[in-house]
């Protein structure tokens, strides 16, 4: 029997991290910190994938992230808060951005689509997190303030490039080959 993809909670609201728990339990293996010293403490290879809460006492979600890709951990990490996405997201290296309230559903679809992120080629990977920091900020943001943003400039930028390589990939190969090249499960060179 294979085993369960290893999930790291980090949630400062006891409450919400029983209840998060709770939700993922019967399908991963969640570890549970309840600050950001913990969760670097608890961060190690066989962490699949991070949710992890923006504000926190102490290290700050940020905080978090920053130093765990400092140490070279590549885990796909959503943050999950009730903190309105601002355009400073687009500078974080994380893949998603989940608003609270969050519902089971929700939560465990998160999940899924990070696990499914995990193994796809870098490129791949990139669209997927320019993409949902986009869509975070069309949320949390008004049209006005991100025709005026220099950072929604430079991620629509990014998009129309990474769009751009994966459309030359395409024609250049195939759609026999773009399946397979795309769809693997290992990193491109």
């Amino acid at each position: 029997m294979p085993q369960p993809d290893t999930v790291l909670l980090v949630e400062d609201e006891q409450g919400l991290a029983d209840l998060y728990r709770l939700w993922l339990n019967d399908q991963y293996d969640v570890v549970v910190a309840n600050s950001g010293e913990d969760a670097l403490e608890a961060m190690d290879d066989s962490i699949d994938v991070v949710l992890l809460d923006r504000r926190m006492p102490g290290l700050s979600g940020d905080e978090v992230l920053s130093t765990m890709r400092n140490r070279g951990y590549e885990c796909p990490v959503a943050m999950v808060s009730a903190v309105t996405p601002e355009f400073d997201i687009a500078k974080i290296s994380l893949d998603a951005y989940v608003r609270k309230p969050i519902e089971q559903e929700q939560l465990r679809d998160s999940v899924e689509q990070l696990l499914l992120i995990a193994d796809c080629p870098d490129r791949q990977r990139e669209v997927f997190a320019v993409a949902q920091k986009m869509v975070a900020l069309e949320a949390g943001t008004t049209s006005e303030d991100r025709n005026n943003s220099p950072e929604q400039a430079q991620l629509q930028a990014r998009l129309s490039e990474l769009e751009a390589e994966l459309t030359k990939v395409i024609e250049k190969t195939g759609s026999d080959t773009i399946s397979k090249d795309l769809l693997s499960k290992t990193d491109s060179p």
